[in-house]
């Protein structure tokens, strides 16, 4: 999982060959600066690149732009992977394709997206638990077809909205003005996985309309994807300590306690020693080797409507609407062996580098419970668990927007006024598990990972549910046991604001144009969730309802061996079946995730943009001001009652910022940038709800006093344009953050639920803790060459300075790079591109693990034949090198998770008139 030397060597001569070799293509277009870039038509690959170049050029601050190929032609499939592929960005690949955006090394979170200027409500389906209800947009729900750039703001300025510290993206949707009247863009399309070897169709199709005036126009468009996910997964669920082999040990000691001998099961193939029973006992073990079977289908029907209407040559409206509906249902079946729960009966346990990792379970001795004989012996002990959830998740986004615009010499008049909503979640989650008693085998290292079950796990006979306990259910008293239960989690995020901006001109002074505004806006982010239990009266075996197999070969490319690579598993008529022949208790809130955070934010703003000479730039202030509370249940620690609270947390910010642009020469430009930025927490780290688990003995919760996120951020980029779409540029960037957001975790005495009496309990909760620094350069180039080929190639060094070794930057890597040759001549083009990023930190993990995402390779290759003036055929591949991705607790060799999600080929046929 090494970055080659092959790569290392690619990356750097596609940068130095841009910044030396095409020098003179640069000289040739500076003395030839008189060429209107617009005479020289220019399409696909070619004018995507010259008109972000141009954009990029114009802006008075530290940005980039992606533009379209053409109307109804993005560059991808996914507007977060052309992202991914500009200096300073990277995304997160766990389910396969980007969804969310990393800028400078900052947490997606950390980010925000604006369509067209506004605010855009967001929703999950839940494939990320830590971020369910965070503040980050899945860029794989937007359909590429509607866009026309993607504008990303570096430096800020003050009419921008607030709320990002790596950079803020604005997309711009297609309007009925800017294209011709009667313009008809059509695409059908066939997707296939290699993995789960399923194909799926897609398809989209725009229509824009204007008068002969250019008064009015509507434009309507509309996509439909789908996407089949399998995805093959072997995960860790954190570690704990080794001694809790200790009881499948005899230990002498002496008078003063001290152990002197030990006997006991072999440790690293030999009879045990003090030293080998030390280190074991010092080392760490996996809590639990989880072989995952996770498929998905991906739905996504979106709907776009533009009006435009201009009364007087002044005068304009726009009227826009988008709605997006998403079906991410799925089945996560899991087979996991747990040494914990084995830990007194274990055997052969392999210790090196403080990791135990291997050793052998022996059988459980299960003895159940006999309901005619209530004072028999009974031995609930298991080793191993199987589980199934099945998820009906739907995603809707909703987002009507109304903008106008007055303008006539001097003064340009506009205002916003609009409301978006968003819903998702799981609806429900219904769960069934039952439990394996045999002996079990597990070996593992970073490469690969052996887990054997000394039972046949293809035998569905082998896992059952007896451990009956007398208990009252429904009111009703008798013996039952739990198999299951189901979950509703709904998630709400709603927004309405109101935006009135002013721009007046100036003539003959320092200053050019003189902006301000003012903004209000009202959010509103809720969870409500429930559950119920699953119960049965007498034993209930896996066999006795529907069953497959897991896919063959599913695990093919992770290391994985031994016989859980296949293993029975519930169909989804089988989950529900069991849910039908059982007992379901009632409904019952789940308080610890059920809360409403509501957020009033009023912004006005100050801005001047100057220009003398050679420097031009802006420099203005934002003033913010945030009401924000917090309705949730609180959690007795005592009792585990709960009772409703609210919290209310005010703040209010000033956040000056200033651009420069020097033009050394038309064509050479220095930019710096500097701002005081604030990024608000994840909607569920302000709510103060507290959840527990009471069979991993975890908790977690909110903290509604939580600050904002700030940061000084400074920037500098030297840039030099050259030919039709040349540019060679160098950035460096700041991130000077204060009370940054981290997560602590303690052990805390809490009241179980489940069975009435405190325990302890690992618990995580946000605070603001000290400042962070993230420093970096971008390197970025791209040029034509000859014949046809050019390239485009980037290359970002990030680091960072943390309060202390505990803490990390999420998402932060310190290097990231893409190269994209392309060929582009007559009816042909393609482009191959390779993007690298090393490790991250990701999140504090299960039992308070640091989980680090390893390296990550990503190879995607597209070719389009143009056959006529209109039509034209597309073929794609994705993820070409089927990567691994791989996340690891702290050091490598301590593995959390692998994952496999299948390389995707796409063929399209694009219709134009």
């Amino acid at each position: 999982m090494k970055m080659n030397r092959l790569a290392l060597a690619l990356k750097m001569t596609a940068l130095s060959s841009l910044g030396f070799s095409h020098m003179p293509a640069f000289a040739q277009g500076a003395e030839n600066g008189e060429i209107d870039v617009e005479e020289v038509t220019v399409t696909g690959i070619q004018r995507s690149l010259q008109n972000s170049r141009d954009a990029k050029k114009e802006t008075d601050s530290i940005s980039d732009v992606i533009s379209a190929e053409d109307v109804g032609r993005f560059p991808d499939i996914n507007v977060a992977e052309s992202l991914s592929r500009l200096p300073g960005f990277s995304v997160d690949r766990q389910f396969g394709e980007g969804e969310k955006v990393s800028i400078h090394g900052t947490d997606p979170a950390l980010n925000r997206v604006f369509i067209d200027g506004h605010a855009i409500a967001s929703a999950d389906w839940g494939g990320n638990p830590a971020d369910i209800t965070g503040r980050t947009f899945n860029y794989a729900l937007l359909a590429p077809e509607i866009i026309g750039q993607a504008k990303v703001f570096k430096s800020p300025e003050a009419w921008i909205d607030e709320g990002s510290i790596g950079g803020t993206v604005i997309i711009e949707t297609r309007k009925p003005f800017d294209l011709d009247a009667g313009e008809l863009s059509m695409s059908i399309g066939y997707a296939y996985n290699d993995r789960s070897e399923k194909g799926n169709p897609r398809g989209s199709a725009l229509y824009s309309w204007k008068n002969d005036s250019d008064t009015f126009g509507f434009l309507l468009a509309g996509t439909y994807d789908k996407q089949s996910l399998n995805r093959a997964g072997i995960e860790y669920f954190g570690y704990n300590p080794g001694s809790m082999f200790a009881p499948s040990f005899e230990t002498t000691t002496n008078a003063e306690g001290d152990v002197i001998g030990v006997s006991g099961p072999n440790i690293n193939g030999s009879a045990p020693t003090l030293d080998s029973y030390n280190e074991m006992l010092e080392a760490v073990v996996p809590c639990c080797i989880n072989f995952a079977y996770f498929d998905q289908k991906r739905e996504r029907l979106g709907m776009n409507l533009a009006m435009q209407w201009a009364p007087s040559d002044n005068t304009e409206f726009t009227l826009t609407g988008l709605r997006i509906e998403g079906d991410y249902t799925n089945h996560n079946r899991a087979l996991y062996s747990v040494a914990s729960w084995a830990a007194g009966r274990s055997s052969d346990i392999s210790v090196g580098n403080g990791i135990v990792t291997g050793a052998t379970a022996n059988e459980s001795g299960f003895i159940p419970f006999d309901p005619e004989n209530p004072d028999a012996e009974t031995n609930y002990d298991t080793n191993a668990q199987y589980d199934s959830f099945a998820r009906e998740t739907k995603i809707t986004i909703n987002s009507i927007n109304l903008d106008g615009e007055w303008s006539n010499d001097a003064w340009t008049l506009s205002g916003k006024l609009g409301y978006t909503d968003a819903s998702g979640g799981k609806d429900p989650e219904t769960g069934v598990n039952f439990n394996y008693t045999g002996a079990f085998t597990f070996e593992f290292d970073q490469n690969g990972t052996h887990q054997d079950y000394a039972l046949n796990p293809e035998d569905p006979s082998v896992f059952f549910r007896g451990n009956l306990t007398e208990q009252t259910v429904n009111g009703q008293q008798g013996y039952f046991f739990q198999v299951g239960g189901s979950a509703l989690e709904l998630y709400t995020d709603e927004e309405v604001y109101a935006q009135a901006d002013a721009l007046y001109e100036l003539s003959g002074n320092f200053f050019t144009a003189l902006r301000f505004g003012v903004k209000a806006s009202s959010h509103e982010n809720a969870s409500e969730a429930f559950g119920n239990k699953l119960m049965m009266t007498e034993a209930s075996f896996m066999s006795d309802f529907e069953t497959t197999l897991s896919p063959d070969g599913l695990f093919d490319g992770l290391g994985a061996s031994g016989n859980a690579i296949r293993f029975v598993t519930l169909t989804d008529a089988g989950v529900f079946q069991a849910h039908r022949e059982g007992i379901t208790t009632d409904w019952e809130i789940n308080y610890g995730l059920t809360f409403k955070v509501k957020e009033d934010i009023t912004a006005v703003y100050l801005q001047g943009d100057f220009e003398t000479g050679a420097l031009r730039g802006n420099l203005g202030v934002r003033l913010v001001d945030t009401q924000a509370r917090s309705d949730y249940w609180l959690f007795n620690d005592l009792d585990g009652s709960w009772s409703e609270e609210s919290s209310d947390n005010d703040y209010s910010r000033a956040l000056p910022s200033l651009n420069l642009v020097y033009s050394v020469s038309e064509d050479f430009l220095l930019k710096a940038g500097t701002a005081k930025v604030i990024a608000r927490p994840r909607y569920g780290e302000l709510a103060g709800s507290f959840n527990l688990d009471n069979n991993r003995f975890t908790g977690g919760g909110g903290n509604p006093e939580l600050k904002p996120y700030e940061s000084t951020n400074f920037g500098f980029s030297a840039e030099y344009y050259f030919g039709d779409s040349g540019l060679v540029a160098a950035e460096y960037f700041l991130r000077d953050v204060s009370s940054y957001i981290v997560t602590t975790t303690e052990d805390r005495q809490l009241f179980n639920t489940d069975t009435g009496e405190l325990a302890t309990y690992s618990v995580t909760s946000p605070f603001n803790a000290e400042s962070a620094k993230v420093t970096g350069v971008a390197l970025q180039g791209q040029t034509n060459i000859a014949y046809g080929f050019g390239i485009s190639a980037n290359i970002t060094l990030a680091d960072a300075n943390v309060p202390s070794d505990g803490y990390n930057m999420p998402f932060l890597s310190s290097e990231t790079y893409s190269i994209s040759p392309f060929y582009q001549s007559g009816p042909w083009q393609a482009r191959v591109s390779y993007s690298y990023r090393s490790p991250y930190f990701t999140r504090i993990g299960r039992l308070d693990s640091r989980d680090f995402t390893d390296e990550y390779t990503q190879v995607d290759f597209s070719a389009s034949y143009q056959v006529s003036d209109n039509l034209s055929v597309t073929l794609r591949g994705s993820n070409l090198l089927d990567e691994t991705y791989y996340q690891f607790s702290a050091v490598e060799i301590a593995p959390t998770s692998f994952y496999k999600n299948g390389r995707q080929f796409a063929f399209g046929l694009s219709y134009r008139m």
